[in-house]
């Protein structure tokens, strides 16, 4: 209940917080301010000095955003109310409705307020005037609202809804499309100051400060949102939250890979005015989940394995190889061993397809290549990218090179020529994963994004997306644009490869000649960053061997860990390439590869006492040196919304081979339901090392 003054004929307002939060699914969201939904009425209860009559006294209701900038035509502000005083205006958008509830009585007024579903979400004023007095009566915040049909972002099925818009627990895959790895993410877009955060972002868009008016208006639209979002997760071109580095150092900051959840990074970037240093593509991805989430729209993270980063636009990659002697070369283009983004659901009616690229829209806050003149990518159809519809705005071509683009081999030769090895329809866009709804599990969705590989109809639609006459593109068979290989060579483990051990891997070897094959195998393996670029070559390896006709052939190929693990700081896996000729056929050169991601050592939680709001637990973090080398500048760092506030960060002793440390603390939980304490363990020779435990807090 507020008052709004002693003279007033408005003696209170009481807003119903906890009633409204109940019923628009804002219940997480803290009670000192109403946040309500689209389309969806609220309850709002006027004391008054004296009754009002129904038919005689007339009650006029401003529901408006933007301040100085709010119009009625712009569809920011609307005169509504008892009776409604619009009249049917032909200029009015976004038309707001109140009506009164059964709940009012001689001396109060309930009514019940319904923003349009086609209202710009944001912070609206709701201003009252009767009997002569106009008097602020209550602030509040407007989401999309995914629980009505009307909206934009309307998702019919309660459990995605409750997956893709309530879960602050998310899971972000990594790694390669051979060795997949779940990192726990925790996207905390209920806490306290996120409705504040993201009000923040909005309004601190380039658009919004060349044209305030029009931003405010254009927020009526998820995808004119998400876009603005994309933009502003990242700091390029405007005050944005992060700041990208995927250099060696990470001065000033933290590496990306330190980062377990969205709320800190976002909480420290309102408090200090400044990007915080510093992300990668996976914590874009899951800072603009949390943003999207608060906002209404059902939004998840997507992970793409060998992702392709078409600098041109010609939806081909050309990928480079150094021969013996041959210095390493880096391409314009880029094969990344997995690249995250977002995608959020929404229609797409600016589009005019009646509807066929609704559904999921592609969002990805990292910044690689400018769209529009800002670095900001989507939102854009996973339809249209399925159909190769690379005309569509926004940033289509982008994302189906992504998941799609064509691959050439180079073989660089030490007089620095080059040579044409292989050329590779089906390297790009494997196992396209996301986290399943109600559970950890992971699924692949690769194909929501194009037909299966080397189908007549996955060519056709390549074909089809880099023709410019796309009304008479024709299709075309599936090939490897080479013919069937003499010699076969692949690359498979002996263990599974761990960090701080030995990798062990065999290249075996087979041929259908009826001859001996004298062959000369150019083993290199290269310490990569997960985007492609290289840190190191760690390891060569050059062998002469005979290859029997009807038999294979294995070559053994170790790794040392003391050859590896100080590259790994910087890199995120080992790329073994084997480069092979055979000495009667020098002409033709043969190429196996495997990118190796090393599985990291456990770093193991364990909670104990009385899990519930308000109440004490106790936790223990347990990890092990997994080296030969004393570990010095040990921190460990603990997250985890409704158990800590904030980053919980320690020092810790150095930690001698072989040796194990446990670290004890006490906590006290301030939220109900099912949390995640994750657990990060850095040194100076390894970035980081995670570790999480789910736990159930009980109310108070």
């Amino acid at each position: 209940m507020s008052s709004v003054g002693n003279n007033s004929v408005f003696k209170g307002v009481d807003v119903h917080t906890m009633s409204n939060h109940f019923s628009h699914h804002t219940s997480e969201l803290p009670l000192d301010q109403l946040i309500v939904r689209r389309g969806q009425s609220f309850k709002v209860t006027l004391n008054l000095t004296k009754p009002f009559k129904k038919g005689v006294d007339s009650l006029t209701l401003v529901a408006s955003t933007g301040g100085k900038h709010a119009s009625e035509e712009n569809g920011t502000s609307c005169r509504f109310g008892i009776p409604d005083p619009t009249g049917g205006r032909s200029s009015a958008k976004a038309v707001w409705k109140a009506t009164l509830d059964s709940g009012s009585t001689s001396s109060s007024l309930a009514v019940l307020i319904t923003p349009p579903p086609d209202a710009p979400v944001g912070k609206y004023t709701l201003n009252g005037l009767l009997w002569g007095e106009d008097k602020t009566l209550a602030t509040f915040m407007l989401l999309f609202n995914p629980w009505f049909s009307g909206d934009a972002v309307f998702m019919s099925d309660e459990q995605e809804r409750r997956e893709y818009v309530l879960n602050e627990h998310g899971v972000i895959f990594r790694g390669s499309s051979d060795y997949i790895s779940p990192l726990t993410w925790d996207y905390g877009h209920f806490e306290d100051d996120m409705v504040d955060i993201c009000l923040h972002i909005l309004d601190n868009n380039v658009k919004y400060k060349k044209d305030p008016g029009s931003d405010l208006a254009a927020r009526c639209d998820p995808a004119y949102v998400g876009r603005v979002v994309s933009a502003m997760v990242n700091n390029f071109d405007d005050s944005g939250v992060l700041m990208g580095n995927w250099s060696d150092s990470y001065a000033g900051g933290y590496s990306p890979s330190h980062w377990s959840g969205s709320h800190d990074i976002l909480s420290k970037w309102k408090k200090s005015g400044s990007p915080v240093k510093y992300g990668q593509c996976w914590v874009f991805a899951g800072v603009m989940c949390s943003v999207m989430r608060l906002l209404g729209v059902p939004t998840r993270v997507i992970t793409n394995f060998a992702s392709a980063h078409d600098t041109d636009a010609n939806l081909t990659i050309d990928v480079y190889h150094a021969d013996e002697g041959a210095e390493h070369r880096d391409s314009d283009d880029s094969i990344w061993n997995y690249h995250v983004w977002v995608e959020s659901w929404m229609k797409r009616p600016d589009l005019k397809a009646g509807g066929k690229f609704d559904g999921w829209q592609v969002l990805d806050a990292t910044p690689q290549e400018l769209s529009d003149g800002l670095y900001q990518c989507g939102p854009a159809s996973v339809s249209a990218v399925f159909r190769g519809e690379t005309d569509m705005p926004y940033d289509v071509p982008f994302v189906f090179a992504e998941v799609n683009a064509d691959c050439v081999d180079w073989l660089i030769k030490a007089d620095g020529t080059k040579e044409a090895m292989k050329s590779y329809t089906k390297r790009v866009g494997k196992k396209i994963s996301t986290k399943a709804v109600g559970s950890d599990e992971r699924v692949t969705i690769t194909n929501s994004y194009k037909h299966k590989e080397g189908s007549e109809e996955e060519r056709a639609v390549f074909n089809y997306a880099i023709s410019d006459d796309k009304e008479n593109a024709v299709g075309g068979s599936a090939t490897d644009g080479t013919p069937p290989p003499q010699l076969s060579l692949q690359f498979e483990e002996v263990s599974q490869p761990k960090y701080g051990q030995d990798v062990q891997l065999k290249l075996v070897l087979s041929s259908e000649s009826k001859v001996d094959r004298n062959l000369s195998i150019h083993i290199t393996v290269e310490a990569l960053r997960y985007n492609g670029t290289f840190v190191a070559t760690v390891h060569t390896q050059v062998k002469e061997e005979t290859l029997k006709p009807s038999t294979e052939l294995t070559v053994p190929i170790n790794i040392p860990v003391k050859s590896y693990y100080k590259h790994m700081r910087q890199a995120d896996s080992l790329n073994v390439a084997a480069i092979l000729s055979d000495k009667r056929h020098p002409e033709i050169p043969y190429l196996a590869e495997d990118n190796v991601v090393l599985q990291d050592p456990p770093v193991i939680i364990n909670v104990d006492g009385d899990a519930k709001k308000n109440g004490k637990i106790f936790i223990e973090v347990v990890f092990m040196n997994p080296l030969q080398e004393t570990l010095t500048d040990v921190k460990l760092t603990l997250v985890g919304t409704g158990v800590f506030r904030e980053e919980v960060e320690l020092s810790l002793p150095n930690l001698k081979p072989n040796n194990r440390i446990r670290i004890k603390m006490q906590a006290t939980p301030y939220k109900a339901g099912k949390k995640t304490i994750i657990a990060d363990i850095s040194s100076s020779i390894f970035k980081d090392f995670k570790g999480f435990a789910d736990i159930n807090i009980r109310p108070a």
